[in-house]
């Protein structure tokens, strides 16, 4: 499901930045008060809201060196927080813009992208066709969801909720992908089936994570069958029983977080 690259677009001069430390702190766009729902404006706006002290912090916090799972992801210093707001002010951005603001280098302008479809997705005035137009993008353009934090913003309504009333068989192919961001997707989509009480596929798509070697897949495929564990602990019991002596141990710390003491030893010791 790897999208072809695109060809490098000329060089363009860096915007000038304006941090905290030299500018007042801007005010959050109101929703429903943004004149123009493009991506260039909300990229604007956006920079108005970087700060060098919250880029430090960023910095600590992604992995985005050589050789970590996000290297060469560019942050500029924009707290998460007020790119959701920005986001929900955004919310009426037509899907081409998102896209476009999906194109960008700048990890919060994409993080923007991908709450603007959240968004949109639990909004009860969307269209069944919007909300499959959504699904449609997030699923095409998976090449620029490229961060643990981008899937977990959206999957469970862009993708989960979309998916919840159809056949699910792309989420197994996801599961099978080559690309972490893809696999997580597959098993962090299944939040939305968990709150709707169903929770045969987290399991499932659990069995197919077992042998995966990425930390980020461990965590999460762990964290959503201790999830759906609270739904029915018997099928987390069970699932545990089977493969808790062969599962990864990070994986299985997440499963076992909110079992009782003697649980997590009986586990932890297979």
């Amino acid at each position: 499901m790897s999208a072809t690259p695109k060809p490098k677009a000329a060089k363009k001069a860096a915007p000038k930045r304006t941090t905290k430390s030299t500018t007042a702190k801007s005010k959050p766009v109101p929703a429903g008060k943004v004149q123009s729902l493009t991506a260039k404006d909300f990229l604007e706006a956006l920079e108005l809201l970087v700060s060098d002290e919250e880029l430090k912090k960023i910095q600590r916090y992604f992995k985005s060196g050589e050789g970590q799972y996000g290297e060469g992801d560019v942050f500029i210093g924009v707290r998460m927080g007020e790119v959701f707001t920005l986001a929900k002010a955004y919310i009426q951005m037509p899907l081409k813009e998102i896209e476009k603001l999906l194109e960008s280098k700048i990890h919060e302008a994409r993080a923007g992208a991908v709450s603007i479809m959240d968004f949109q997705a639990r909004d009860k005035k969307t269209t069944e066709t919007q909300k499959k137009e959504l699904f449609d993008l997030y699923i095409r353009r998976h090449d620029r969801i490229n961060n643990w934090d981008l899937v977990d913003r959206s999957a469970q309504f862009v993708v989960g909720a979309y998916l919840f009333d159809k056949p699910r068989t792309i989420l197994y192919k996801l599961a099978k992908s080559k690309n972490v961001w893809e696999r997580r997707t597959a098993i962090v989509s299944t939040g939305y089936f968990i709150r709707k009480r169903q929770l045969e596929d987290t399991f499932k798509i659990a069995e197919t994570l077992l042998k995966d070697q990425h930390d980020l897949i461990h965590k999460a495929t762990g964290g959503w069958i201790r999830e759906a564990g609270k739904q029915n602990k018997q099928l987390l019991l069970s699932f545990l029983d089977k493969h808790a002596a062969t599962m990864p141990r990070t994986m299985l710390r997440y499963a076992i977080e909110h079992l009782d003491t003697k649980l997590k030893k009986n586990y932890m010791d297979k």
